[in-house]
């Protein structure tokens, strides 16, 4: 008997693609067929997420073809008269980088510091203003509505919470909920599982069964080692090429090639390191009943915490349980700070000091950095803004600063971004400058929030052992906050365990 082929959902059919200067993919044919759902997996810098936006339509196809069968066959169920309607109205994605806009202008304008500024903040929508102002296609039937996505994603207590006031993984299940709302055929998700704690991401793959049991097609970008069971099939790719595809029953995460992580080069480490003299504190941070509210919503409760110096802290809980506002009360972000019992670096806050006496003593990096920083310098330009403590580089480059700052990216392995402009390089590569911000000044305290998010395994290895290297050769002291045990790096030896606002542990 004939085989029969399989009907596609989605073809691209040897296209070549190019986004400003550069080609990203070259004569790549991938065909997605009904009942399939696909996950891309390959090293940081592969092609998975330009592969997403290929099929949302974002980049410039100068050759071959792309075939939107679901589209097609959607327009013959439900023909469109006399409104623009394209297959952007049926596909959905989930970016690491979400698109959220205030509400007097209307544009995407949020900044980093908006949440803590609460004329500001109420400039934002709530999460039930935002979820209704959803649209989707008038025609499409969905299982998806909104009472659904609220009991699916555990939105309730969040109903009433500004947008710019979500924590990291609340934002990422907000964003899957907006998703759904659309009614997609498509569904594109982009590292969709990174800021999500312990029990969300366990409570993923259901998620996805249901999701693809409604009749939406996945395709999701994603770790190897993190491919949901629910979907059907992997594509692993390499240089902007689609090297091998298999069933996910035969796909082996060592499958993914991954150059082998390597010690860092400790002598020019010193070198850097020996810049700035190491000031001598005893009390980096010490908090003494803190506690933090807003309107009638306890965040934090009754928090003492002891932080010396040299030593090396992990700050763990789930999504909502506090951690970003402690964080903010020792970055100088939260103004709430000065009515509370807290001594950062020797001093009462509030004695005098300015929000730069504080910053200047700090490297931070977190998700909410990665979401807001400006996009508009090179690369080698974030990393020596470090040395200002400012988002970007607002005066002219100093030559010295400048090579230090190179030198950093060489120990991240990100030199040859150094004269791109952040906007144009991989979000992996964006994470790493902001790493390498972090580390210029040699700061006596490091605050790393969740800093190996969107990093293949060699990178998250390549950075622990560059974190270990640090701590064994100075005083830094190390605030860690991450959602996965194995990133935790081997200098970490205390633990702050937040639930709920309390300290637990």
């Amino acid at each position: 008997m004939p085989v029969t082929t399989p009907a596609p959902v989605l073809a691209l059919n040897n296209i070549t693609v190019r986004y400003l200067n550069h080609t990203l993919f070259s004569n790549l044919t991938f065909r997605i067929n009904k009942g399939e759902h696909w996950a891309l997996v390959g090293e940081s810098g592969s092609g998975k997420t330009s592969l997403l936006q290929t099929i949302a339509g974002k980049y410039n196809v100068v050759s071959g073809s792309v075939q939107h069968v679901y589209y097609e066959e959607y327009l013959q169920q439900f023909p469109q008269h006399g409104k623009v309607f394209t297959h952007h109205n049926l596909v959905a994605e989930v970016a690491q980088k979400h698109n959220f806009k205030n509400l007097s202008s209307n544009i995407t304008e949020f900044y980093y510091q908006q949440r803590y500024h609460a004329a500001d903040s109420e400039d934002a929508p709530t999460v039930a203003t935002y979820l209704a102002g959803i649209e989707a296609p008038a025609e499409a039937e969905s299982s998806w509505t909104v009472e659904t996505v609220i009991s699916t994603f555990k939105l309730e207590m969040l109903l009433d919470k500004q947008l710019i006031k979500l924590s990291n993984g609340e934002t990422k299940r907000l964003l899957l909920s907006a998703a759904l709302l659309r009614h997609p055929r498509l569904l594109l998700l982009d590292n969709p599982l990174t800021g999500l704690d312990v029990q969300t991401r366990a409570d993923f793959n259901e998620l996805i069964r249901q999701i693809t049991a409604s009749g939406i097609t996945v395709i999701m970008a994603t770790s190897p080692t993190e491919v949901p069971e629910a979907l059907t099939h992997v594509a692993i790719l390499e240089k902007g090429a689609i090297i091998k595809q298999v069933p996910l029953v035969d796909f082996e995460p060592a499958q993914v090639h991954l150059a082998p992580a390597f010690a860092p080069n400790l002598e020019e480490l010193q070198a850097l390191l020996s810049h700035k003299e190491a000031t001598p504190y005893d009390t980096i941070v010490k908090m003494d009943h803190v506690s933090i509210s807003y309107g009638q919503k306890a965040v934090l409760n009754n928090i003492n915490w002891h932080v010396r110096q040299g030593e090396r802290w992990a700050l763990l809980g789930h999504n909502g349980a506090g951690k970003t506002t402690l964080l903010s009360l020792i970055n100088g972000d939260n103004p709430q700070s000065y009515a509370q019992k807290l001594v950062l670096f020797d001093r009462k806050r509030g004695s005098g000091e300015s929000i730069w006496d504080i910053r200047k003593k700090i490297g931070f990096v977190s998700p909410e950095m990665y979401q807001y920083f400006p996009n508009h310098n090179t690369c080698l330009e974030v990393v020596e803004s470090g040395y200002y403590d400012t988002l970007g580089l607002f005066r002219a480059s100093e030559a010295p600063h400048a090579s230090i700052a190179l030198r950093w990216m060489q120990l991240l392995e990100i030199e040859q971004e150094a004269n791109q402009l952040l906007k144009d390089v991989s979000a992996s590569t964006q994470r790493l400058c902001l790493l390498a911000r972090a580390l210029i000044k040699n700061p006596p305290l490091l605050i790393l929030d969740e800093p190996c998010q969107g990093l293949d395994q060699h990178q998250q290895e390549q950075f622990k052992q560059l974190l270990d290297a640090i701590c064994q050769q100075s005083s830094t002291t190390l605030i860690y906050v991450t959602h996965y045990q194995q990133e935790i790096p081997e200098s970490v030896n205390q633990v702050l365990h937040l639930q709920n606002g309390v300290v637990v542990s």
